[in-house]
């Protein structure tokens, strides 16, 4: 049976990552970067498509795990008959390709078996595996080789090397698998403990620079902490998640892969960082932004590669069986080609809460703008792919033109405050244009007889998207036609106090099955709440979700309330993001007075 999904942890150094599950099966692994073919891929087939599992022998045996405070240092108490024993996992943030596991007797003795299934290629590839010495390994397929550095024996049997042993109390035994290039000498070995150490600082340096947020600080914290480890360091760009192809549905064809950079999360999670008072990462991600969309402004992409690369060609694994038997496993994301016009309007708004938090303006970021905001104006009137990315026929999406309008609301906020006479008068001529959206959008987005904003022009279906009307600003939050769009969602899309996306049962969005509730949709509820002055309901709704998190503190994308299980990639940035900001808003409410991370509504 396979490990459920909320049974994972994520280990990350800001370049790639790994997922652990509770029985110390490492099921998940690409080296070097996120988006690399993974040389562990039993998370979407079996231990056969590669795996490392460090576990004692003994069947059964308890465990427990947690976090070092402010860290992704993963430690899993294991609790046997005859004693106790501690796995610790991390990915070292000084050694840019490894993981390490050290085995720590805590009382008695216990014994330990691992089992490691190196496949290279997605599970797909059994490479060369040479002993260097009783305790050092190789294995190399193609340009790829794994280095494995254990104090235990190690033994070859069907394509797996195994190893037995034992910890007594005070033992530590540090097993290290590093990644390098086949053509290149077998690098030295590394000091695990002084890896420890520096990881342990790095991650304690920058969580503690987390300012309080009342009793969620430590989610909060946590959250954030998983939202850096989905950055990749050398370019600044982030991840939407560290997965591909978990599902949406158990067994149905809603696989995705979510290892690039979508502008729309990418800009959430900015906006995470500054409202928390992280500028480094929000001048670093502003900087991976600028070298992205740079060129022809019709050519600006919703998604790009961790390095900016536009080329994301969607491909299947038929090899791998897919979680659960949800198949087709895919690699890639074919939604790079979609147009989908709510991401101009995230960009601005990320852009404008930019300056206002001090990030010096660039010349880039300016000369930009004077050629991407033409094109929108061109274009935001015709059909596009949504929030969503619909594989089916473009719409007018009613989401998609609020956000167009914060596109040119911001824009022209900005430069009304111009020394410039012509930035002061384009930016007249954006106020303009943000009228005419504004206009288009209450005339055509609006149902009367429902009493609420719709999905899309002239349809009568729902989408949680349209919480954003009040959430940016398009419509004041006591505007009946809010009032009805929110009364419209609780009652057309809440499933057992959460909140569906849309009505998957009613959706033509180009994909069959259905899906769980939206975890981000529920965080928007909750901020909606928060400005409607029901307070109460806010914190009870962000309490359940919070509730939600596995034991140590992650989030999928989705969640189904029928067989309380996660579904989707994990963990998920949208969900953090979530818990981030809407902690921050019911903060405000609890402490008004006004701190850096507080002064302000924060909007998604």
């Amino acid at each position: 049976m396979a490990v459920l999904i909320e049974d994972y942890a994520l280990l990350g150094n800001c370049r790639t990552a790994a997922l652990v599950a509770r029985d110390g099966s490492l099921d998940w692994l690409c080296f070097p970067r996120f988006d690399a073919p993974a040389c562990f891929a039993a998370l979407l087939g079996d231990s056969d498509n590669g795996r490392w599992k460090i576990a004692p022998t003994e069947p059964g045996c308890q465990s427990r795990r947690s976090y070092r405070d402010g860290t992704l240092i993963l430690e899993t108490l294991f609790t046997t008959a005859t004693g106790q024993a501690m796995l610790i996992d991390f990915m070292p943030m000084e050694m840019e390709s490894s993981v390490v596991r050290v085995v720590v007797g805590v009382e008695g003795t216990v014994d330990f078996s691992m089992d490691l299934a190196i496949r290279f290629d997605y599970g797909s590839t059994v490479p060369w595996v040479e002993k260097r010495d009783p305790h050092t390994m190789t294995a190399v397929a193609g340009p790829e080789m794994l280095v494995l550095r254990t104090p235990a024996e190690l033994h070859p049997l069907d394509h797996h090397t195994q190893s037995r042993f034992t910890v007594s109390a005070g033992q530590r035994l540090g097993f290290a698998l590093a990644w390098q290039a086949s053509h290149e000498p077998v690098r030295a070995a590394f000091d695990v403990e002084q890896a420890l150490k520096q990881t342990e600082t790095f991650w304690r340096e920058f969580s503690d620079r987390c300012p309080d947020v009342g009793p969620w600080t430590d989610q909060v914290k946590r959250s954030l902490i998983t939202l850096k480890a989905m950055t990749y360091a050398p370019t600044g760009g982030i991840v939407a998640a560290v997965t591909t192809s978990l599902p949406e549905q158990l067994g149905g064809e809603r696989n995705w892969d979510y290892r690039f950079c979508w502008l729309r999360d990418a800009t959430m999670t900015l906006l995470a960082f500054m409202n928390l008072g992280y500028y480094e990462e929000a001048t670093a991600w502003r900087n991976w932004l600028l070298r992205s969309v740079a060129g022809n402004p019709e050519q600006v992409q919703i998604m790009y590669g961790l390095g900016g690369e536009r080329r994301l060609p969607e491909y299947q694994l038929p090899w791998l069986s897919g979680y659960e038997g949800s198949r087709p496993v895919r690699i890639g994301n074919a939604a790079a080609t979609q147009i989908q016009l709510d991401v101009y309007g995230e960009v601005a708004d990320a852009m404008t809460q930019a300056l206002k938090s001090g990030l010096p303006r660039l010349p880039r970021s300016t000369e930009i703008q004077k050629v991407i905001m033409p094109f929108l104006e061109r274009v935001w009137h015709l059909p596009d792919a949504g929030i969503w990315e619909i594989r089916s026929e473009p719409r007018h999406f009613t989401h998609s033109k609020v956000m167009a309008w914060v596109s040119f609301d911001r824009n022209a906020g900005v430069l009304a405050q111009s020394d410039h006479p012509e930035d002061r008068e384009r930016g007249l001529h954006y106020r303009r244009v943000a009228d005419e959206i504004h206009a288009d959008v209450c005339m055509n987005g609006f149902d009367a007889e429902l009493g609420s904003f719709v999905q899309t022009y002239g349809g009568k279906e729902l989408d949680a998207s349209l919480l954003q009307i009040a959430l940016t600003g398009f419509l004041p939050v006591d505007d009946p036609r809010v009032s009805g769009t929110v009364v419209q969602i609780e009652r057309s899309l809440m499933q057992d106090g959460l909140l569906l996306r849309y009505d998957g049962e009613r959706s033509t969005d180009g994909v069959s099955g259905s899906e769980g509730t939206f975890l981000v949709c529920s965080f928007w509820l909750a901020d909606v709440y928060v400005l409607q002055g029901r307070d109460k309901e806010a914190r009870d709704l962000f309490d359940r979700l919070c509730g939600l998190c596995n034991d140590v503190g992650l989030l999928a994308e989705q969640y189904d309330p029928r067989d309380g299980r996660m579904l989707g990639n994990f963990p998920q940035a949208f969900s953090h993001i979530g818990i981030i900001n809407t902690a921050l808003n019911l903060h405000r409410v609890v402490c008004p007075v006004k701190t850096r991370a507080t002064a302000e509504v924060v909007t998604p």
